[in-house]
């Protein structure tokens, strides 16, 4: 029966410490490879699992950060529709003004009609003031509208509690959009082919009035829309930087637990090459010592 080969206690040793450099040299190699000095559970598993927590929420907060932005992007929509339609009542409101100094009927119909093409612009100009489907000016309901769309903003990840985790964005009121639509048939209308503004005496002075006075009254409802629709979308900003500025922190956070100092580390391989090759001589002068015992008998 072949007895078993045992080894010197002085090469076991060296060959232990040989063994555990060679397995130091992986594992930091590994670490310049990834940059990470915690790789998986096994290296550090609070580190590990604190780490893909922090990670995991910063990922959750970046999917809101893209819904806050796509908010702000509704709510510029709906103040570029405001201005516009605000620039374009100012100008109704001048040929209204207009009509009331012309003295002749046929220069007051064809301001009326002008006055009418404006008109449609802008129930056009609200039905474009949309952005990723969502109109705050009006929604797609068709000609009985109960009024425009609403806007739900998350604010964090959090379930509970919705009233604060979210903003909620009113759109224009059917009676908004109506002061804003006042300006309609009944002060500009037809009787057969002749317009009221184009009528004799004090009726034409009577309707241009009454539609100036409605132009009053959708440009006090156009500028306190855009205002609050600007408040809205200035808040949702601040928002949207802290939400990026706390993703930077828990990424960063992140990073702290599982990075590896790659400057450290180089030093550290070099430091284990070292002793891997001085290990290798130990090694080898071990066995020959044993060869030396040897060569006695």
């Amino acid at each position: 029966m072949a007895s078993d080969i045992s080894l010197g206690s002085a090469t076991r040793t060296n060959l232990l410490s040989l063994q555990t450099t060679t397995g130091l040299i992986g594992r930091t190699q590994e670490r310049l490879a990834t940059g990470l000095k915690v790789n998986n559970a096994l290296d550090d598993a609070l580190a590990f699992f604190r780490a893909r927590n922090l990670n995991s929420r910063a990922g959750d907060l970046s999917a809101i950060k893209d819904g806050i932005n796509g908010s702000i992007s509704v709510l510029k929509a709906a103040t570029q529709g405001l201005e516009s339609i605000e620039s374009t009542l100012k100008q109704m409101k001048a040929l209204a003004q207009s009509a009331i100094s012309s003295p002749e009927s046929s220069t007051r119909a064809k301001l009326a009609s002008q006055f009418n093409e404006l008109r449609s612009q802008v129930d056009n100009l609200a039905e474009d003031a949309s952005f990723n489907g969502v109109n705050l000016l009006k929604n797609s309901i068709g000609a009985f509208r109960a009024g425009a769309d609403f806007l739900t903003v998350k604010f964090n990840e959090r379930t509970e509690n919705k009233m604060i985790n979210q903003l909620v964005v009113s759109g224009l009121k059917s009676t908004d959009f109506n002061s804003i639509m006042a300006t309609s048939a009944q002060a500009t209308g037809t009787y057969g082919v002749t317009t009221v503004w184009g009528q004799t005496g004090t009726a034409a002075i009577f309707a241009i009035n009454a539609s100036i006075k409605a132009i009053d009254s959708a440009l006090v409802t156009v500028r306190q829309s855009s205002q609050a629709f600007g408040t809205n979308a200035s808040m949702l900003g601040i928002r949207e930087e802290f939400t990026q500025n706390l993703i930077n922190t828990l990424k960063g956070g992140a990073s702290d637990l599982v990075n590896a100092d790659l400057n450290e580390e180089s030093a550290n391989l070099l430091s284990l090459q070292t002793r891997q090759q001085l290990g290798t001589i130990s090694l080898s002068i071990a066995q020959k010592s044993e060869q030396s015992v040897l060569r006695l008998f």
